[in-house]
């Protein structure tokens, strides 16, 4: 028989019925499972698809420094070998542009200082796409398209306070209609802004306000006047210029991985960033739902709190776009710093909060790294996490940097250390501003 021989301090103790963690060997190889020393494998597809989930969605919890991104990353780039497609739903931080580059790919930034700009009311691949479709897939498509550029347009107006009413919406959806030239037999469709919808609202033509039964065009003014001067705070207001004019670059479709860089954008202020955030998660869903049937596509949703916190329809989005990942073939990630993130989105007992809840239970995987003792609790109450379970997470997790306790809905957590080849640990260094920052102060000491 073989021997093995090893240190008190590396074996502490020996239990000979250790067995396989009874995941399956499919996926994104992430490193070992630390009780029974075999490799962890993640594809929450499969897991659906076996019975040990009942929907695709992640959740990844952790405190700053503590491997999140590079886990993130790691995953999202060995998917790849499976044709899995990634899209970045704002990069907020910029750390997933060195992964882009990696791979060949141009991130695209927006911001203080970029060239770039974004439609909000993009087509994307949908315009060029249309003449191959069906009559039948068009109608389906804009029908969808045009529901999401309504929910967006609203959420950006309740972002600045206002509450939207039904006849705003059915006003919206009717203008939407009007510019993309859905009415001209589905012929072409025209690009569309947001200073197209404002000009509209702000000088209705007969047709418009009859058509929405207004008695006059007064009325028509006076009732839309609200969400009128909402459109046009946005196209003057701290977001002017990014999101408000026609899209100005291409990108691949059909990429492996695509991301919208907003760490320029930072310098605007928060309501900003999460405005933003919420464009592109608009954006982002329309261009997932064009997905060939039978692709696979992962949608990383980073410090997706930042959206949620404009108000009840934001929060919405997210909870519907959590809902038919599942439907859609979709692999939704939020990243997070503590279960408390989400429900930070309105006054407690509010819709806001009641629905922000919901969402931890629409992703049955829930990656915890490591935690401080002060949301041990916390994390304890919304995770449902037992004692074994909460000390993991305050206590091994916090040893070393790509611990986390993987606890997949129903089962007991797994202590996964996540293992970086060095080629990674080059494109997932997070700290290489920081150390670049440090090496030039100590030169410029030494030449002092």
């Amino acid at each position: 028989m073989a021997v093995y021989q090893a240190a008190t301090s590396e074996i502490g103790g020996l239990f000979p019925l250790l067995a396989a963690n009874g995941i399956p060997a499919v996926g994104a190889r992430i490193g070992y499972d630390s009780l029974s020393g075999g490799a962890f494998y993640a594809h929450p597809i499969e897991w659906v698809l076996r019975g040990l989930a009942t929907n695709p969605n992640v959740v990844v919890f952790g405190e700053p420094g503590r491997g999140k991104s590079s886990t993130v990353v790691a995953f999202l780039l060995r998917m790849m070998l499976f044709g899995i497609r990634t899209l970045i739903s704002g990069d907020v931080k910029g750390e997933y542009s060195p992964l882009l580059r990696a791979l060949g790919i141009t991130p695209i930034a927006l911001g203080r200082g970029s060239w770039a700009r974004l439609n909000a009311l993009d087509l994307g691949p949908l315009r060029s796409r249309w003449a191959a479709c069906s009559v039948e897939r068009q109608v389906e498509e804009l029908e969808g398209v045009l529901g999401r550029w309504v929910k967006l347009l609203v959420a950006l107006a309740e972002a600045q306070g206002y509450r939207p009413t039904v006849t705003d919406e059915a006003t919206l959806s009717a203008v939407l209609r009007r510019l993309v030239g859905a009415h001209d037999g589905y012929t072409e469709l025209t690009p569309v802004t947001i200073p197209d919808v404002q000009r509209q609202l702000a000088d209705p033509d007969p047709q418009l306000w009859e058509g929405m039964r207004f008695a006059d065009r007064r009325q028509f003014l006076d009732v839309l006047r609200p969400i009128t001067d909402a459109l046009g705070n946005l196209i003057s207001g701290p977001l002017s210029g990014l999101f408000d004019v026609q899209t100005n670059f291409e990108l691949d479709w059909d990429a492996p991985v695509q991301s919208m860089d907003l760490s320029l954008l930072r310098s605007r202020g928060d309501q900003a960033v999460a405005v933003a955030l919420t464009c592109l998660g608009s954006w982002s869903s329309m261009v997932t739902d064009l997905q060939d049937d039978g692709e696979i596509r992962i949608v990383v949703r980073d410090e997706v709190w930042r959206q949620m916190r404009l108000g009840l329809r934001a929060v919405q989005a997210v909870d519907s776009d959590l809902r038919l990942s599942r439907a859609e073939k979709k692999i939704q990630i939020l990243v997070m710093h503590k279960p408390s993130d989400p429900l930070s989105v309105g006054a407690v007992g509010s819709q806001e909060v009641a629905i922000a809840k919901d969402l931890l239970a629409l992703c049955s995987t829930r990656i915890l790294f490591g935690q401080s003792t002060r949301v041990a609790d916390e994390l304890a109450e919304d995770l449902a996490l037992s004692e074994r379970e909460q000390d993991v997470t305050t206590g091994w997790a916090m040893e070393r940097i790509g611990r986390a306790l993987w606890k997949i809905e129903g089962r007991p957590g797994y202590k996964v250390q996540t293992v970086l080849s060095r080629t990674e640990k080059e494109i997932f260094d997070t700290n290489a501003q920081l150390r670049s920052v440090s090496r030039e102060r100590r030169t410029d000491w030494r030449a002092r």
